[in-house]
């Protein structure tokens, strides 16, 4: 969510290309191959904007599933321009810590489940 955040505060930050060349010595033979720095930098550039753009997509439809508090509680703490609190929230939205983390937790158990982040762990038995 941090990283949607930044994606909704400043936009995508494109790479460019080095222009100065290596000033490392080559103790090899010729390899032959042909690279494109030009080509590497625009193709990362266009997927990785796409990659951020469908993220950002992705969390935005996802909390738009929740219930209304769960999304007050996710759009004031994770997704504001700045960073907030959880006293700040919970006071904001007149309501104990006690229920705002238990909605907090709730809210996020189903985020993830939604953007299928979930991570099933198998039960340590002890002897």
């Amino acid at each position: 969510m941090e990283t949607v955040r930044i994606y909704r505060q400043i936009g995508f930050v494109r790479r460019e290309m080095k222009v100065t060349s290596s000033l490392e010595p080559r103790y090899h033979g010729p390899t032959n191959a042909v690279r494109r720095p030009a080509e590497d930098v625009a193709v990362w550039n266009v997927d990785t904007e796409e990659r951020m753009r469908e993220m950002a997509d992705q969390v935005e439809r996802a909390v738009g599933r929740l219930g209304e508090l769960e999304r007050q509680i996710i759009e004031k703490r994770y997704l504001k321009d700045e960073e907030v609190y959880d006293y700040n929230v919970y006071s904001e939205l007149h309501m104990s810590e006690r229920k705002y983390y238990r909605l907090k937790s709730k809210a996020l158990f189903k985020l993830a489940f939604m953007l299928r982040l979930e991570v099933f762990v198998e039960p340590v038995e002890t002897a």
